[in-house]
């Protein structure tokens, strides 16, 4: 009898990576579909990424998510780019395409999604991103190539502010700003959507939030943060407090893993089945 006892691997890389459910979602998908796949959580240091890349590659995974703090920094590791990574310079997802690493990215598309699902098309609208890394310059090129009429950029970092800045004036159709990120800096005038694209209130910070004056933030704004542990993070609450609409990021995340499924598999994934595992996972089910 001829059987094969080997599973189809993928996962994450990031430091810290202990609390992403990712693997939960992804799992529930790959039973649904009845195929032999796992989805490996791997806590991996910054100075251990390119020895992590090729063990990758040598045990014949077929991709892997990258997180905080590798989604820069990857680049250099692999073979080629998509082109939407290749503008937005960060990548959150591998995949191997026999033997070439390919690296794509699925923040800003997961964000975007779920923006346009809870009736907030960043077409025409002023956006607000906070922070300038992996997460942010995806959400803030996607929403920019998705017809945001003006993208403000908020960093404490100038240098990567006005990098981003430029990437977006130069690569899209919309206006750009940058702000440098002062402690209790106001939102914008006219911002229709304001969006925490930094770590700030992930588990085990779960007290945190980004340093704004949340009196600059009122009802007609909406509200989303790519913090997905706790989905109701202080930022969102504030926000929310003030009569903005709150957007977890529960939906980015089921997002970009059914993005994910796609690409590794070359399946439909089961978007609605994913949703639940991840409910489920925190209590909301």
């Amino acid at each position: 009898m001829s059987k094969s006892y080997r599973s189809e691997l993928v996962g994450v890389f990031g430091y810290p990576v202990d609390e992403n459910p990712t693997g939960v979602v992804e799992e529930a998908a790959f039973r649904e579909a009845g195929i032999p796949w796992r989805y490996l959580t791997v806590l991996v240091k910054p100075e251990d990424l390119g020895d992590a890349v090729r063990g990758m590659r040598a045990m014949n995974w077929r991709g892997v998510n990258l997180t905080i703090p590798h989604k820069i920094a990857v680049i250099s590791h692999l073979d080629e780019l998509s082109p939407a990574a290749e503008i937005i310079g960060a990548v959150n997802t591998v995949v191997n395409r026999e033997g070439r690493l390919l690296g794509e990215n699925t923040d800003g598309k997961g964000m975007l999604k779920s923006l346009v699902e809870s009736g907030r098309d960043p077409k025409g609208r002023h956006v607000t991103v906070l922070g300038a890394g992996g997460a942010a310059r995806a959400v803030a090129v996607e929403c920019a190539l998705a017809g945001a009429r003006k993208v403000s950029i908020i960093n404490r970092t100038v240098l990567r502010g006005e990098e981003l800045a430029a990437l977006v004036s130069g690569k899209t159709a919309a206006a750009c700003e940058f702000l440098p990120w002062t402690p209790g800096i106001r939102v914008p005038e006219g911002t229709d959507l304001l969006i925490n694209a930094t770590s700030i209130g992930l588990f085990p910070d779960t007290d945190a939030r980004p340093d704004i004056d949340y009196d600059s933030v009122g009802p007609g704004m909406a509200a989303a943060d790519v913090v997905f542990n706790p989905p109701d993070t202080p930022f969102l609450k504030e926000a929310a407090a003030r009569g903005a609409q709150a957007i977890n990021g529960l939906g980015m995340l089921v997002n970009q893993a059914a993005v994910n499924f796609n690409l590794w598999t070359g399946l439909k994934a089961p978007e609605a089945l994913m949703m639940e595992a991840l409910k489920g996972e925190f209590g909301l089910a």
